[in-house]
């Protein structure tokens, strides 16, 4: 951890969600002040809150996220685990259906990992670290209503004490927007007198129900695989799922589809979306002995939204953005969490490298995060630039040359552990998307040996009997 400065300085944080908390663990090592500000009054616990309304749907966390968590809060993964969460291998405990069709291998030797869990919990235990520093002040209940300063330097916000408070402005060096989708930081430029910031939206029209079930009994103990089934962008309408072993020997089962075949919050048709919509009965039948505990839940919001705040003409001071704030993406591709993680480390480093209060130390910050949000960005439009509706154009040349590139690899990754490696490189955000191009991708994608397509799920037959399957 680096040296605070002899000099006082205060940072402040919008957002008491994941993001938000991991940037002010990184804020806390470089300012002798941080303050989360946070509109929700936080639970004690792993407690659902009206702000994040997202946390009811299956969230998994992948090796890159994985990777960068461990980073920031040393120890947070066993104290994930110790609590119910799984720290899973991919392939060997995930069982999914590509896009294209094939079913992967699950390759016993993969060098990846994911947490799974409930969000409610993941936000839980990262709050309770964080806040458990010195330095770190959580100020709930309290909105902001804006920046404080002018075009050339932000030095604070205005905040709305409550229902009908009072308003106030608290001052700092340094101000973080990780206040999620719903971020506010176009509009509050625009009241500094700044330009309006490019915006790209790509929205399949994609619906989430999810629902929360009692797994069967003898799937608890070793932990049941992850079982996904992932939507056909080139077939519309595409509908997917996921069932996700969580905590407390419960499954969380998340439904998709897109415009013209959406899940509903209808419990009676919940399970008969599962075994009749998607490309395989799978998850229909595994929820067959399995006993739902809530009603489905249901969410629209799932486009992917990017600001381009790094190409922005001109940037105030003592301002940055992270997290869904700067780009949301498509929830079934996993990789918001990730990202986040993945910011708040660049956050840090790039306040070291020519200290955090430097001139031009924000607009660095900005383009430092826009590195592992593009990264996702690219991987998540290339497939959802598909859908009938999706965005105003069409997808580019160098898109759908991307999206036909990246079948070819899905394809040999079904059949062949060493390109399922670059595979899960890049789909881990572990590495960069040009990973898919390097000399042994491109020898085991036109060459590889491969084994024959399965004719189905690779569950193991323990598991199958465990779940009624056989």
């Amino acid at each position: 951890m680096p040296d605070i400065p002899t000099a006082r300085r205060t940072a402040l944080v919008i957002g008491g969600s994941t993001a938000g908390m991991l940037a002010a663990s990184v804020l806390a090592g470089r300012f002798h002040e941080v303050t989360v500000v946070e509109a929700d009054r936080l639970p004690a616990g792993p407690e659902p809150r009206k702000g994040l309304p997202q946390a009811r749907h299956a969230h998994l966390l992948w090796s890159g996220g994985v990777a960068a968590l461990e980073e920031l809060l040393p120890g947070v993964t066993g104290e994930l685990t110790d609590r119910g969460a799984g720290l899973i291998g991919v392939m060997a405990d995930l069982v999914s259906k590509a896009p294209s069709g094939q079913w992967f291998r699950r390759f016993a030797d993969s060098r990846h990992h994911m947490i799974v869990c409930s969000r409610d919990l993941l936000d839980a235990v990262i709050r309770a670290d964080v806040l458990a520093r010195r330095r770190i002040t959580l100020l709930d209940g309290t909105r902001v209503a804006g920046l404080a300063g002018d075009r050339r330097r932000v030095t604070g916000v205005h905040v709305d004490h409550g229902a009908g408070g009072r308003r106030t402005t608290l001052h700092a060096d340094l101000v973080i927007d990780a206040s999620g989708r719903g971020s506010q930081a176009p509009r509050w430029l625009q009241e500094l007198g700044l330009a309006p910031v490019e915006e790209r939206v790509v929205d399949a029209g994609v619906a989430y129900a999810s629902r929360i079930y009692a797994a069967p009994g003898g799937t608890a103990a070793p932990r049941y695989p992850v079982v996904n089934v992932q939507a056909d962008p080139r077939d519309a309408p595409g509908r997917g799922g996921v069932v996700v072993p969580i905590e407390d020997d419960r499954w969380l089962v998340t439904l998709s589809g897109t415009r013209g075949g959406r899940p509903t919050a209808d419990p009676d048709a919940f399970e008969h979306f599962a075994l009749t919509g998607l490309k395989d009965p799978v998850i229909g039948r595994l929820l067959a002995r399995a006993k739902p505990l809530t009603d489905p839940v249901t969410t629209r919001s799932t486009a992917n939204r990017r600001r381009y705040y790094e190409k922005a003409a001109s940037w105030p001071e003592g301002f940055a953005v992270l997290g869904d704030a700067v780009a949301g993406y498509n929830p079934v591709y996993g990789h918001g969490l990730t990202v986040a993680a993945q910011s708040a480390l660049a956050l840090g480093r790039a306040l070291d490298r020519h200290g955090p209060t430097a001139p031009g130390a924000a607009r660095r910050v900005q383009r430092a995060v826009a590195r592992p949000v593009g990264n996702a960005w690219n991987l998540a439009v290339g497939q959802d630039a598909y859908y009938p509706g999706a965005a105003p154009q069409p997808p580019t040349a160098v898109e759908r040359l991307l999206t036909a590139y990246v079948d070819k690899a899905v394809a040999a990754g079904s059949a062949n552990p060493h390109a399922l490696r670059g595979l899960l490189d890049v789909m881990s955000l572990k590495t960069p998307p040009a990973r898919l191009f390097a000399p042994d991708m491109l020898w085991h994608i036109a060459f590889g040996p491969r084994k024959p397509p399965l004719p189905g799920p690779p569950l193991t037959p323990s598991e199958r009997q465990a779940a009624g399957l056989t």
